[in-house]
C-alpha cells in the first residue's frame, strides 16, 4: 500500500475552482490533499468532497492567505496555527496527527517587494522551526506547502539576478538550510539531485511559457521517514494557478 499526498498553492481557491480544481482533485485521488492561499473565509465556497474530512484555517484579513487540508483518514488531533498569537492571525498552518506521523501544511510569509517583511519572516522561520521540532520529537513530521524560498541556485531560473529578491535572499535560504538540518529531507531534491523543475512562475513576461520559474513548493519529510519515500513529483502540467501541485508518495509503514 502507498499513501499519496498532494500540496497546491491555488492562489485563490474560488478562482481555482473555475479553472479545473475539482477535475484535478478527483484525478489525483490523494489520501491527503492540502491547499495554500485559499483567500477565503468559511462559507464563501462549499466543496463537495465525498469521502474526505475538511479542515480550514482562514486569515482574519479577508481575501488573504489561508490553508486547508482534505483527508480520507480521520486524524487523531488537529491544530490550527503554531500556538503563538502574533503568528496565528493569517491562517498559515494546519497540523493533523495520524497514528505514525504528523502532517503539516504551511504557507510561509512572503518577504515582499523591497524585503519589507523580511524581519517578520525571520521571526516566523525561527518560531515555525521550533514548532516543528516539538512535533517531530513526538512522532515523525511531514511538512509541505508554499515555503516561499528557492533553496539553492538550481531551484530558480535566474539566480544571479535574484540574489536580493524575496524568496532568494541569503537570510531565507539559510533558514531553510537550518530547517532541513534540524531533521528533515527535501524529498524531491533527495530523489532528483540534479533535476531542474519549478513549481511557481510569475504571471508576467510569459514566465510559464518560457519556464522561467522557481521551486518554492516542498515536501519535507522527517529523516525517520526517509526510507519510506517512494516518489516526490512536481506536476508542472497542471494549470489553474501560478503554482503547480507537488506530490509525495510514501510506502506504508512496514
Amino acid at each position: 500500500m502507498l499513501v499519496k499526498f498532494i500540496s497546491w498553492n491555488v492562489n485563490g481557491l474560488r478562482a481555482c475552482l473555475k479553472k479545473g480544481f475539482m477535475e484535478f482533485f478527483k484525478q489525483a485521488d490523494a489520501d491527503v490533499f492540502c491547499v495554500q492561499e485559499t483567500k477565503m473565509q468559511p462559507g464563501q465556497a462549499e466543496l463537495e468532497l465525498d469521502g474526505y474530512r475538511q479542515y480550514w484555517n482562514s486569515a482574519q484579513k479577508k481575501g488573504y492567505s489561508g490553508t486547508a487540508v482534505f483527508t480520507r483518514e480521520e486524524p487523531l488531533s488537529v491544530q490550527y496555527g503554531i500556538g503563538i498569537p502574533e503568528h496565528d492571525t493569517e491562517g498559515r498552518c494546519i497540523a493533523l496527527e495520524f497514528p505514525d506521523y504528523t502532517f503539516v501544511t504551511v504557507y510561509t510569509p512572503n518577504s515582499q517587494r523591497g524585503l519589507a517583511r523580511l524581519p517578520y519572516r525571520m521571526q516566523w522561520e525561527d518560531a515555525f522551526r521550533d514548532y516543528l521540532a516539538g512535533l517531530n520529537a513526538k512522532k515523525p513530521v511531514i511538512v509541505c506547502g508554499d515555503m516561499n524560498v528557492a533553496h539553492e541556485p538550481i531551484d530558480l531560473k535566474n539566480p544571479k539576478s535574484n540574489l536580493r529578491n524575496a524568496g532568494f535572499t541569503e537570510e531565507e535560504r539559510e533558514k531553510m538550510s537550518r530547517l532541513i538540518d534540524s531533521g528533515f529531507t527535501d524529498s524531491f531534491r533527495w530523489l532528483y539531485p540534479d533535476t531542474v523543475t519549478y513549481s511557481w512562475w510569475s504571471y508576467m513576461f510569459h514566465a510559464r511559457e518560457n519556464n522561467a520559474g522557481w521551486r518554492i513548493d516542498y515536501f519535507l519529510v522527517a529523516d525517520a521517514l526517509r526510507n519510506r519515500i517512494q516518489d516526490s513529483r512536481i506536476l508542472t502540467e497542471i494549470m489553474g494557478s501560478d503554482h503547480c501541485p507537488v506530490e509525495l508518495i510514501l510506502k506504508e509503514k512496514a
